[in-house]
């Protein structure tokens, strides 16, 4: 088991910045990606962003793209979300994924990439 711990949201106004973190713990050398999805009020829980540890390869939701970043933090079995410009419609639950060579094959933007979720962070944008 691999266990996975967001922190970083909050209240934030449109045009500011917030940088997610997701730390791990368990079996986390299992772990060959990680990921970040959120989810709105209403809505299907949809894809953010997500690096692969073997090639560092990156890949982003188009709304995502030139706004947010995804990182290995320094080394560790951690990830890191800097998200800049937010607007209004950025404001959901963000949630950490992790996901091991079981899951490989399948694409890194579907949910069924990752065994393995944290439990959230609420990121509020108010415009």
């Amino acid at each position: 088991q691999v266990q996975l711990v967001e922190s970083g949201g909050g209240l934030v106004q449109a045009g500011d910045s917030l940088r997610l973190s997701c730390s791990t713990s368990g079996r986390a050398r299992e772990v060959v990606r990680m990921g970040w999805f959120r989810q709105a009020p209403g809505k299907e829980r949809e894809f953010v962003a997500s690096i692969v540890w073997t090639n560092g390869n990156t890949y982003y939701s188009e709304s995502a793209k030139g706004r947010f970043t995804i990182s290995r933090d320094n080394g560790k079995i951690a990830v890191l979300l800097q998200m800049n410009s937010l607007k209004s419609e950025d404001t959901a639950e963000y949630f950490c994924a992790a996901g091991t060579l079981s899951r490989r094959f399948t694409p890194p933007t579907t949910n069924g990439a990752y065994e393995y979720w944290g439990q959230g962070t609420q990121v509020t944008v108010s415009s």
